[in-house]
């Protein structure tokens, strides 16, 4: 039985990896969906984002399910354009009940200390866009009447601080991270009398285009570091997006009825060393 029946989720960051798989995942469980994404490259990002042909892609695998789907390209950092898409979402859904906020960059390997632009690329699209998600999304929630549930994407950086560098880059997307979990608890309490929930969950690294890529590849090389400071306690290097997706899915259905204000780790015991 669909657990999601009825629902409309909105997934941002949602052309490939963790979104597309939320989104999917989200899909086969029930809900139609909005789907955004920026689908272009963000000049102090030292790998290659998501594409229009991506997020092309997302909306065939959501159509396959039965589902519908409404996707737009976007830049969660720009208010009034998240509004403006999430709004046309909204004419051609319905209102929603699920937000995933996932979308998020990283630029590990830039080690300059007063990168200003990539410190504030990475604060803006991770704690801005997340914000900027939330209050787009919300009086669609209340609107509707149901309540619902709301998922922001951290990390194993928004709960230690493990594998700083001192670099803008490494400040930027902890400080960031944790801000989430700012964000969450606050919203957890501004929320709560609507019967909306509001969590994070926690990936350690995902074996996805963010951590996959050629950029990373040179970075662990040129760095036999770097991958000692993200070791997890247990004996894999990575976890898959369907391990967060899991989480995702849970926490958006009733079996997480009663869950807000959490922080879960998905993160293979990474928090616990």
């Amino acid at each position: 039985m669909e657990q999601l029946a009825g629902k409309v989720a909105l997934v941002t960051g949602a052309a490939r990896g963790q979104g597309r798989s939320h989104a999917v995942a989200l899909a086969e469980e029930g809900a139609d969906i909005i789907a955004v994404d920026i689908a272009a490259d963000v000049d102090s990002i030292p790998y290659p984002l998501g594409t229009k042909e991506d997020l092309d892609e997302t909306v065939r695998l959501v159509q396959d399910t039965g589902r519908r789907v409404a996707a737009y390209v976007c830049d969660v950092r720009h208010l009034a354009d998240l509004q403006d898409s999430v709004q046309s979402g909204i004419a051609e859904l319905g209102d929603i009940d699920i937000v995933v906020a996932n979308a998020g960059v990283v630029a590990t390997g830039r080690t300059d200390p007063l990168d200003e632009q990539v410190y504030r690329d990475i604060v803006e699209t991770n704690l801005f866009g997340a914000w900027n998600t939330i209050v787009t999304a919300v009086p669609s929630i209340i609107r509707k009447g149901q309540g619902g549930s709301i998922i922001l994407t951290s990390s194993t950086q928004g709960l230690v601080g493990r594998g700083g560098d001192g670099s803008a880059a490494a400040f930027g997307y902890a400080s960031s991270k944790h801000g989430v979990v700012g964000l969450m608890r606050s919203a957890a309490h501004a929320y709560a009398e609507h019967n909306i929930r509001v969590n994070t969950v926690h990936p350690t690294g995902v074996a996805t285009p963010m951590v996959l890529n050629e950029h990373m590849g040179r970075v662990f090389q040129e760095n036999p570091s770097v991958p000692k400071l993200a070791t997890n306690l247990l004996p894999v290097p990575f976890i898959e997006a369907q391990d967060v997706t899991n989480v995702v899915v849970w926490l958006a259905s009733d079996k997480a009825r009663y869950i807000t204000g959490a922080t879960l780790p998905v993160d293979a015991g990474f928090t616990a060393l």
